[in-house]
């Protein structure tokens, strides 16, 4: 019984042996394949980097603002007798807009010329008796002064009527109106705005450092939505004497021309300072720069050397100092050479040493003056 027993025992332990060994191998052939395996690799698009002439420009947000723009208002109270105007419509300097009830001004008016014209017989009178003698020079002086305070007093009401007739300060664009016929307006309510829309002021804001560098009559692009304008340029009219403590900013105004009055006062637009001066730099699709917080980086493709002395086709990341963007390029300062392979499109999922294969069949845009194509 117990040599049976025995006997099952070494057969159990000889099986169980058997399974052991044949996992340990399996096993072993599976790290030994993972040890060996070489990710397939990645596609990628490239461009040669290579030195371009960009001239030195500073880039700034800035905002529309009419070179004369007011909201035109009542001068003194009274009701709405007529509009003469539409809403959006051109106007010229001294167009009548609003007329305001002067019925009350016109019966003083007449009660003023009344007295006034009374007071110019009393004075004809007066010169032809003082001439005989037959009243005192102070007398006559009497009746002068009369004459003139009741023509002073005709200009008065005359001069109330005109400004009861509202007229555009100047040429312009009136706005939505404000007002309805039979309204009746207090002194300074608002009636309509009007803005002129050609020129045009961009006012923007540089860093005190950049304040130097420009000057009045500095050449400026603008670009706004492309469907409002594009390709707009204009010139710096005035910096300001003073730099912002609290932002350590300097206030630029520049005057640009408005072609078909597309632009609008309050718009925001990007604007491009000229310097005059050229800067020598490798521009790249924004696409192969790598940002993080610890440094910007590309990565350039070169012929590596495998674990077993192969050769292939990779990648090595390259820390680089970007400057400003133009286009679709931004400029490169350091960190690489004219004629390295530089990886465009792609990049996101690269790492130092990762296989390559390039396709250039389609690249990304790289125009420094694009023109996208629903524009």
């Amino acid at each position: 019984m117990a040599r049976r027993m025995w006997l099952m025992l070494l057969v159990v332990g000889l099986f169980l042996a058997a399974i052991g060994t044949y996992k340990y191998l399996q096993i072993s052939a599976a790290i030994k394949q993972g040890s060996s395996y070489q990710p397939p690799p990645d596609a990628v698009t490239t461009v040669i980097a290579r030195l371009d002439d960009w001239p030195s420009s500073l880039n700034a947000i800035g905002s529309v603002a009419a070179v004369h723009g007011v909201m035109v208002s009542a001068d003194l109270s009274g009701i709405v007798h007529s509009i003469e105007f539409e809403s959006g419509a051109s106007v010229t300097a001294g167009q009548i807009l609003v007329r305001l009830d002067t019925t009350t001004e016109q019966a003083l008016l007449a009660q003023a010329q009344a007295q006034s014209d009374l007071a110019k017989l009393n004075l004809d009178r007066g010169r032809q008796l003082v001439a005989k003698g037959l009243i005192a020079q102070a007398e006559y002086d009497r009746l002068d002064a009369e004459a003139r305070t009741s023509e002073a007093a005709v200009a008065t009401v005359r001069a109330t009527i005109a400004r009861k007739t509202v007229r555009a300060p100047f040429a312009g664009m009136l706005g939505i109106r404000q007002i309805n016929l039979g309204q009746h307006l207090n002194e300074g309510d608002p009636i309509v705005p009007l803005q002129s829309l050609d020129p045009l002021y961009v006012n923007f804001t540089l860093p005190q450092q950049d304040a130097a560098d420009v000057r009045a009559g500095a050449v400026v692009h603008i670009a706004a939505d492309t469907t409002v304008a594009r390709n707009v340029s204009g010139k710096v009219t005035a910096v300001n004497s003073v730099i912002d403590e609290s932002t350590r900013n300097v206030s630029v105004q520049a005057t640009i021309p408005n072609p078909g009055l597309r632009l609008k006062p309050g718009m925001f637009v990007d604007v491009t300072v000229e310097l005059g001066t050229h800067e020598h730099v490798i521009g790249l699709p924004a696409s192969a720069i790598n940002y993080a917080p610890y440094g910007n980086s590309v990565y350039v493709v070169e012929t590596m050397k495998g674990p077993k002395g192969q050769s292939y086709k990779g990648v090595s990341q390259r820390f680089v100092k970007t400057g400003r963007g133009r286009g679709d390029q931004v400029a490169i300062l350091s960190g690489l050479k004219p004629g390295e392979e530089i990886v465009t499109s792609g990049v996101f999922k690269l790492r130092p040493g990762a296989a390559v294969v390039v396709n250039n069949k389609i690249q990304p845009s790289n125009e420094t003056n694009p023109r996208p194509e629903d524009s």
